[in-house]
């Protein structure tokens, strides 16, 4: 879900072009591995939306069971043979994933910049619940989106850009803090950190939401 991705209208969906980190993943990844920790070395770790793989290829450790799933088949084919010691697949993230055979089982789900892209919302919150041991961790994010950085738009002239239509199978929601905090409890989870990434306090970039199954 990130730029260095094409949109191919025949197969209808994201086609990734590198295994390489591009923008999103250089802004990301460090607010991304601080808010994971403690973490143990023998964590089970789910990526949903993986895309070429490389934000869940960073937490690769001797005992630790990585998996990565997303819709694109391009991207699971170059995160598999970029990181082969990982387990990737294709996967519907707005199917039920209760009885998938990882319910239950992850200390730590992340999903970055794809939410905003997901037609059934709930669904993915709950699956991203469903997933998780309890006192387990999710660690969503999504571009930001809040009073100033939207006058900020308005007023330079930036909605078109920032929203536009034109971009095929692109943003379909435009999350701010209250609202995914919303969605988060609204699936049973405790939300408990939130930090702002890329650019300045209040026009960042996106944010990243810390949300916690709870144990009982």
């Amino acid at each position: 879900m990130t730029p260095d991705c094409a949109v191919d209208n025949l197969k209808s969906e994201y086609v990734w072009r590198s295994e390489q980190p591009n923008n999103s993943h250089s802004v990301l990844l460090p607010a991304v591995r601080k808010l994971a920790q403690p973490l143990a070395a023998d964590a089970t770790i789910a990526d949903l939306g993986c895309g070429n793989g490389y934000i869940l290829a960073q937490f690769r450790g001797e005992g630790r069971r990585l998996c990565g799933f997303d819709v694109s088949h391009s991207g699971i084919e170059m995160a598999t043979a970029a990181y082969p010691s990982i387990q990737f697949g294709v996967l519907d993230l707005t199917s039920d994933l209760s009885t998938h055979a990882l319910a239950g089982e992850c200390d730590l789900v992340i999903s970055t910049e794809v939410v905003e892209h997901v037609y059934s919302p709930r669904i993915f919150a709950r699956n991203c619940f469903a997933l998780l041991k309890p006192g387990g961790r999710a660690i969503i994010s999504t571009p930001y989106h809040g009073y100033w950085k939207n006058l900020a738009l308005a007023a330079t002239g930036g909605m078109d850009g920032h929203f536009t239509a034109l971009w095929d199978h692109g943003h379909i929601k435009f999350w701010s803090r209250r609202t995914l905090t919303a969605l988060l409890e609204e699936a049973g989870f405790d939300v408990i950190h939130f930090a702002g990434v890329g650019r300045i306090p209040y026009l960042w970039k996106s944010m990243v939401i810390v949300a916690r199954r709870p144990v009982s």
